[in-house]
């Protein structure tokens, strides 16, 4: 048989007639099928015959008796039970989408705040209990509804942890460029966390930054933790790329490298001994002691309430436990001579000139660091604005070497009070511990001057050389600064970029979006850190693998999620049951 002598059901423009409600008892539905008012069934064709079939076959026993207004009265009662029926579905099924949204928002805001999974009970309770103080009882029903178990939590973190993730690889895969920062830690279950974060960087220079995957290393690892296991030539990250003949650029964590030149002030002695006073007043258990030391200051009204402790590996903790010590030095030299014996030794270093000076110093010093440090913190900081971070920094030690020099405390407030109440301080001999810490920040950041011909262009494209310049630049170059909105625009950074035509500076703009994507630091990564001790807690340390993956990507994302599209799909499959 020939294709065109098919019969195409679809195409024979059947029309349903107003007379077959009452005689059939059927509507046409909002698909534009037959449905029957008596048993609801919807028949596939609408065709007389099929509906009359039915009829006579299913309802004329029961329906027959009825005719004319009787059967027009019987109609009008089955259609507005159907319409009932399909009200109370409707309205239930609004019921069940709204409960289910509102657990999707708690377990949202849950993760955000890094709450344990089981504390979606409590908020249940707490909204029933508020909805009854304020006499509210159907709102406090509504309440009920809402699936918030630890089980239901569970799995709607998973739903909201996948979607995110799903939009993260649809940004990797259009972005422009992107990369990545690694690093490990140990976490409370002595579990070796390997975060790695991926920022990607769009053509309009929008910048996302977010997790992209939780490595838990329970085997043995090749690597140790610190900074060795990212950047180790041999056993390290860096080095298995290399063997791997994985060419890409690579950097240690900027912040890490301030870090390190910080511990390298010869100092350490000064600093184990203010270590060591700070821990015999207020360390371990020594409750009395410290009780007794916070009496003594506030007798002597002083300026501070107490000692802070050295925290290892929290950046600015060595600063702020100096300037803390150094202003309080008088009231320890006190409290040590009339509440704590054995302690002369301690007493002759507070009283020492030699050890006061190197306090002095070491604060000023490790005050300009942790200001260095905190301008290197933060997301979305590009390299450009890091370097220029550190290099202003690098200047500044000319300066403090020249003026120490010359006896000059101008930027070093400490040794400038110490050499108010002791006369005749010099502080000359420290420009040796300024070349020193120079000298490290040279070697330590070198492997960033490989950016630097770039940065310097990225930094001021519109006064560079353009000669200079990378030759498939150069034409680019001299448009730009030629051009006069550019010329006179008063923006900068990756705001000027964004000014750029894309069809006019193609090659300047994909030069500026590859900056933009790199990773200068693993501050996210220690941020994230952070949240993992919150929730992988001496409470809560038996949390999966996969769980505590989605719960980080939550807390860590910065993507808005489409909370209706997540119930949408978990109703589909329920509607087409």
């Amino acid at each position: 048989m020939s294709n065109s002598k098919l019969r195409k059901v679809d195409s024979e423009n059947r029309a349903f007639k107003s007379e077959w409600e009452h005689d059939y008892f059927f509507i046409l539905n909002k698909d534009h099928k037959p449905q029957c008012l008596v048993c609801f069934q919807v028949l596939a064709v609408l065709k007389e015959y099929n509906l009359k079939r039915h009829y006579m076959t299913n309802h004329k026993q029961k329906f027959g008796k009825h005719s004319c207004e009787s059967r027009k009265v019987v109609c009008d009662q089955l259609k507005k039970k159907l319409f009932q029926q399909k009200s109370l579905f409707t309205n239930e099924t609004k019921q069940q989408e709204e409960a289910l949204l509102a657990s999707y928002f708690v377990t949202y805001e849950l993760m955000k705040a890094k709450k344990a999974l089981s504390d979606g009970e409590l908020i249940k309770n707490c909204a029933i209990k508020m909805a009854e103080a304020f006499n509210e009882n159907k709102v406090g029903n509504k309440f009920q509804t809402v699936p918030l178990s630890k089980q239901t939590v569970t799995r709607r973190l998973e739903d909201i942890s996948n979607q995110i993730s799903n939009n993260v690889k649809d940004i990797i895969a259009n972005c422009s460029y992107f990369s990545i920062a690694l690093d490990e830690s140990t976490d409370v279950s002595d579990t070796n966390q390997l975060l790695i974060f991926v920022r990607a960087i769009k053509e309009d220079f929008t910048i996302f930054e977010e997790l992209l995957k939780v490595c838990s290393l329970h085997s043995t690892t090749r690597v140790t933790d610190g900074a060795k296991s990212m950047t180790g030539t041999i056993s390290g990250f860096v080095g298995f790329l290399r063997q791997n003949q994985i060419t890409v650029p690579t950097l240690h964590c900027i912040i890490h490298q301030e870090a390190l030149c910080a511990k390298s002030i010869k100092l350490s002695t000064t600093m184990a001994t203010v270590t060591k006073i700070t821990n015999l007043i207020r360390g371990g258990n020594r409750s009395l002691t410290h009780r007794k030391f916070l009496t003594l200051l506030e007798e002597m009204d002083s300026a501070y309430g107490d000692l802070l402790l050295h925290t290892e590996v929290r950046w600015l903790s060595r600063g702020k436990c100096l300037v803390r010590f150094f202003e309080l030095r008088h009231e320890i030299a006190t409290f040590l001579r009339e509440e704590v014996t054995n302690s002369a030794e301690l007493q002759n270093d507070l009283e020492d000139v030699e050890f006061l000076r190197n306090l002095a110093f070491l604060t000023d010093i490790t005050q300009h660091l942790n200001v260095l440090n905190l301008q290197l913190q933060g997301k979305k900081q590009t390299i450009c604005q890091m370097v220029g971070f550190v290099d202003s920094f690098r200047k500044k030690l000319h300066l403090f070497k020249s003026a120490l020099d010359k006896n000059n405390l101008l930027h070093f407030p400490c040794c400038r009070k110490l050499s108010e109440e002791e006369e005749g301080l010099e502080f000359r001999d420290y420009t040796e511990i300024i070349e020193d810490l120079s000298s490290e920040f040279d070697r330590r950041f070198n492997d960033f001057e490989s950016f630097r011909p770039d940065i310097s262009l990225f930094s001021n494209p519109i006064h560079c050389d353009i000669e200079s310049q990378p030759g498939h630049l150069q034409l680019e170059l001299c448009e730009l600064q030629c051009d006069p909105s550019l010329n006179t625009s008063q923006v900068t950074g990756i705001d000027f970029w964004k000014l750029l035509s894309p069809e006019r500076y193609p090659l300047l703009r994909n030069l500026a979006l590859k900056l933009c994507s790199v990773f200068a630091s693993t501050y996210i990564c220690e941020t994230a850190f952070s949240s993992l001790k919150h929730v992988k807690s001496k409470n809560r340390n038996r949390l999966s693998d996969v769980v505590l993956s989605h719960i980080l990507r939550v807390a860590t994302s910065q993507l808005e999620v489409d909370f209706i599209s997540l119930v949408s799909s978990f109703m589909k499959p329920q509607c087409s049951h």
